[in-house]
């Protein structure tokens, strides 16, 4: 977490990139100090598919980010995401011991939420609690020192694939790093681009990145469904390679300078140079021929995730509309065509309430980097994870301990 000198890394292995972000925490704000990105080729759908591409980008970005922050790095916040990734809500209901609402009482009650039963090859990553409801009284974010006879959480559970975690630690430790934490993707890019009012009332964050969409709801002040789908970014770099017949390579380049999802906002004289394969020559074609191919392909992901988040129930309650983050959102006309799909105001998703090198990271490609910067700051007064001998995740039992205590009771101000 928050080293002794406040500094604070966060390491987002993505499909198609890594990126270190590097912040110090000065008078109660992140400050970012230093950055590093590198092409990712050694992962599929937010998956390690070649351990040694994988060790050798985190490396290279990891270097570059200590360059640029001038310190060494030997630990770090990771983001995991991944089509593995599953969630659901669940509740648990507990005896008010001495009829006040203690600490003990609200952890018995999340103990007793998230005792379900988890197939052997997943494990938890996140609880989450939502709400706290107290002898039939809803809505209460925090129970200490309430009085009554039943206590009962809703909580948000999180579960990963036991091998998928941990190929991702093996690859951070063989690149000299250890794992502080292992932070889902989108609700790390949530505390980096959504504003507390919109998570109020209602907003749901799309992350598209290379290979996934992660999805994240939020209502209330807190998370109510979270998703990943294995759609992204790459989707559309093929269609591009296969419609105007040019090197892969190429067609991503084609789609970060000339793209566009909403072929109405062409004109209809703008032309882009395609390189051809085979040696031949480069041909000059309309740009909205590339629009015709990006376009489709954008709407049906969009498609996608808006019957993902039907799924939900909240469709009709996200009165902020859609943030859409991630590399792929710097497509041109993406929050027009998510406009169009959802039926909601949309915006795209920059990384906010930073100081130091904010113009470096101004970008929705460093969201879920700076996000793990800003939930680890957040929640540094509370969790503490450490791994067993088989890299499981275990939350460290300090319960009866007056320092874990405290850090509770921080916890839910600082959530709640």
């Amino acid at each position: 977490m928050i080293s002794e000198d406040g500094l604070l890394v966060g390491l987002d292995i993505g499909t198609t990139k890594i990126c270190v972000v590097v912040a110090k925490v000065t008078e109660g704000k992140v400050h970012i100090v230093g950055i590093g990105s590198h092409p990712s080729t050694g992962l599929r759908k937010g998956v390690v598919v070649n351990m040694d591409s994988t060790v050798n980008s985190i490396k290279k970005a990891v270097e570059e980010a200590e360059l640029m922050a001038g310190i060494k790095i030997d630990s770090c916040l990771v983001g995991i995401a991944g089509a593995h990734i599953k969630s659901f809500n669940s509740n648990g209901v507990v005896a008010i011991r001495d009829k006040e609402v203690r600490l003990d009482d609200v952890a018995r009650a999340i103990d007793a939420a998230k005792a379900v039963a988890i197939p052997a090859d997943r494990e938890l990553i996140h609880v989450i609690p939502q709400e706290f409801i107290i002898d039939d009284q809803d809505g209460i974010k925090d129970p200490i020192g309430i009085t009554g006879v039943r206590l009962e959480v809703k909580v948000h559970i999180v579960t990963g694939s036991v091998s998928s975690a941990q190929n991702i630690i093996k690859c951070c430790k063989l690149a000299g790093l250890n794992v502080d934490d292992i932070i889902l993707g989108q609700l790390a890019s949530s505390e980096a681009t959504l504003t507390p009012e919109e998570k109020e009332i209602g907003v749901a964050l799309v992350d598209i990145g290379g290979g996934t969409s992660d999805i994240a709801v939020f209502l209330n002040g807190s998370i109510k469904y979270t998703s990943v789908l294995p759609y992204g970014g790459n989707n559309i770099t093929n269609d591009i390679a296969i419609g105007l017949r040019t090197p892969l390579e190429e067609a991503e380049k084609i789609k970060k300078k000339y793209g566009c999802a909403f072929a109405n906002m062409i004109g209809a004289n703008e032309t882009i140079e395609v390189p051809s394969v085979g040696g031949r020559k480069p041909r000059t074609l309309m740009r909205k021929t590339l629009a015709d191919i990006i376009e489709p392909r954008v709407e049906e992901i969009s498609s996608l995730i808006y019957q993902e988040i039907k799924k939900s129930g909240a469709d009709r309650l996200l009165a902020s509309g859609v943030v859409v983050t991630g590399g792929c959102s710097n497509l041109e006309g993406i929050p027009e065509l998510t406009e169009n799909i959802f039926n909601l105001p949309a915006r795209r998703g920059y990384p906010i309430g930073l100081g130091g090198l904010v113009d470096v990271v101004n970008n929705p490609i460093y969201a879920t980097g700076v996000g793990l910067l800003v939930y680890g700051f957040k929640n540094s007064k509370v969790r503490k994870r450490t791994f067993n001998k088989g890299n499981r995740f275990v939350f460290m039992d300090f319960l009866n301990s007056k320092k874990l205590l405290n850090r509770m009771r921080d916890w839910f101000k600082e959530i709640f």
